[in-house]
């Protein structure tokens, strides 16, 4: 939804592979499905990603990695606010996590 949904309606436009990354297979995929019918472009997929989620963020980077042969662009759009404070299983602070190390996680491991 939002900016991310926009970037990769653009993105999707000019005809670029393109990944939505999300925490919801069903809003992912109806977003899949939409940029798919708005742009003809039929490269648009939906993988899995938590970034709240330290093993989340490994898993996908993993599988970008053996999945795709090159990576072009990386938008880290994702976030939260106004969450109570929690702590995730992996034993740090969520928005912190979700905001900030989930995606610097994601970024270094991309990196290649």
């Amino acid at each position: 939804a939002g900016i991310g949904k926009c970037v990769a309606m653009d993105l999707a436009r000019r005809n670029a592979r393109t990944i939505l990354a999300c925490r919801s297979r069903e809003r992912g995929q109806a977003a899949v499905e939409e940029i798919r019918a708005a742009t003809g472009n039929p490269a648009v997929v939906l993988r899995l990603l938590d970034t709240g989620s330290l093993a989340s963020v490994r898993a996908f980077a993993r599988a970008v990695l053996q999945e795709e042969p090159r990576l072009d662009v990386l938008v880290n759009n994702a976030g939260v606010t106004g969450l109570p404070f929690a702590i995730t299983s992996e034993g740090l602070e969520q928005t912190f996590t979700t905001n900030y190390l989930g995606p610097f996680l994601l970024t270094n491991l991309l990196l290649g």
